[in-house]
């Protein structure tokens, strides 16, 4: 096999080797290459104790990023390369990170402390492939697997049972048996993690293409880490607007939107407070009503704990917030929405609309997704002709207002009145038209 390493990596590994240490590019960036994917980065591991290393690489821009873990980020063309010794590691009593480090000088004792055995390969021009564990062949069969005993590798650190799911997710494999016993066996040491981290690693699993079947798979470990979308499981919809359970019609409604973590995660919430605001009547019929309001109260919750930033937190909420809104496909009804929100959020909420409509029944399908067209039409005609949707947009200004006579509040109610009526397309937002409407239909007069 060989691998195209870029030329930014190749005087790293020159470097190494030509004071005679041992060097090879390792773990994603090598199951990337095999995969025919772009590696993002790449880590080089070698025999070449940290001392050393600091002293071959002199003439290198070098960061000490965890010299004591035996890690030097190397600058090589205004790249960075991650530069670690051999190492195994010793007990790791917070099930996160080893208390102590020992440095190796054999290969293999670094590879069989990695997490799954596609993450234990390495390669060099002149070895070519090393894999001591059958990466390849869990490669070919699409399969996630641990090097070793499955057990230890999650004793150790717990968040690789939320990184066997992000990998399963974002690669479409499946997990191989023992391991997914294993993830069962010590989830309950997901309770060590920081928020932050299982965050990371939620995000990038729902960006997976294979979101909903391994969130159906394994709903057991996604309720560990997300207890308040437990209720939904089995949460029946006895409605025609359905087909699925609660949290199916999640998952699927998860696949069915782009793979951007802030849509995603809104799919994960929109209808996650459902089953506390479920309602049958007499024919039968199930009912959520006002489950939006009570879902954006749990995502924004939710998202506290998990430590998101207050963007993502304000944005994921108002679009589970609004997801159920069913604006009319008239101008009026869509420069209103615009007005309060503005044309980016009206995108997205296009898209949840439609990705919720996706992962429903086929009833009115046709007839909603045509309506969402509609919606989207008017959208780009509005922004097309710039219509005035905010005060600052308005042909009048607050200096027009108080040559009208008006004083405090009363110069904000004047133009919100001209605004709301510039909206409705009731008059031209044009200054001279403006002030003489305002005079004549504004009941605030001074």
């Amino acid at each position: 096999m060989d691998i195209k390493i870029p030329g930014y990596v190749t005087p790293v590994l020159n470097r190494l080797l030509q004071n005679e240490y041992e060097s090879y590019i390792v773990g994603g960036c090598v199951r990337d290459a095999m995969m025919n994917n772009e590696p993002h980065d790449y880590d080089v591991c070698t025999n070449c104790t940290p001392d050393k290393m600091v002293d071959i690489f002199k003439d290198f821009h070098t960061i000490e990023t965890g010299l004591k873990h035996g890690t030097l980020t190397i600058m090589s063309e205004h790249m960075p390369v991650e530069v670690t010794t051999y190492r195994s590691d010793g007990e790791y009593t917070d099930h996160r990170r080893p208390d102590t480090v020992k440095f190796e000088t054999e290969l293999r004792e670094d590879l069989k402390r990695r997490d799954f055995t596609i993450n234990a390969m390495c390669y060099n021009p002149d070895d070519g492939l090393v894999d001591m564990f059958g990466g390849a062949e869990d490669l070919k069969n699409k399969l996630i697997r641990c090097v070793g005993t499955a057990e230890e590798r999650f004793d150790e650190d717990a968040l690789r049972i939320l990184r066997a799911l992000r990998f399963a997710s974002v690669l479409d494999f499946n997990i191989e048996e023992n391991t997914a016993a294993a993830m069962r066996s010590k989830a309950y040491l997901l309770s060590a993690i920081s928020a932050e981290r299982i965050f990371s690693e939620l995000k990038k699993l729902l960006c997976g293409k294979a979101v909903c079947r391994i969130m159906t798979e394994y709903s057991d470990l996604i309720t560990i880490i997300l207890p308040e979308i437990s209720d939904c499981i089995g949460c029946v919809q006895n409605n025609v607007h359905h087909c699925y359970d609660v949290y199916e019609h999640i998952c699927h409604s998860i696949e069915n939107i782009e793979p951007d973590e802030e849509l995603r995660l809104t799919m994960l919430f929109h209808d996650i407070a459902k089953p506390s605001k479920k309602t049958t009547d007499e024919d039968g019929t199930d009912h959520f009503k006002l489950h939006q309001l009570a879902s954006a109260d749990v995502a924004e919750a939710v998202l506290s704990r998990l430590k998101s930033s207050n963007k993502t937190l304000k944005l994921v909420a108002d679009l589970v917030r609004e997801h159920d809104d069913r604006i009319l496909p008239k101008r009026r009804s869509v420069k209103r929405f615009l007005a309060k929100y503005d044309y980016d959020f009206f995108d997205k909420w296009l898209k949840v609309r439609r990705a919720d409509t996706l992962a429903q029944s086929n009833y009115l399908r046709a007839e909603k997704l045509a309506e969402l067209d509609e919606l989207t039409r008017l959208g780009a005609e509005i922004k097309e002709e710039m219509s005035c949707l905010k005060v600052s947009d308005l042909a009048i200004n607050g200096h027009d207002m108080i040559s009208l006579g008006f004083q405090g509040q009363q110069i904000k109610s004047a133009l919100n009145f001209a605004l709301d009526n510039v909206i409705d397309e009731l008059v031209e937002n044009d200054h001279d038209i403006l002030v003489a409407f305002i005079k004549e239909n504004f009941n605030g007069q001074p």
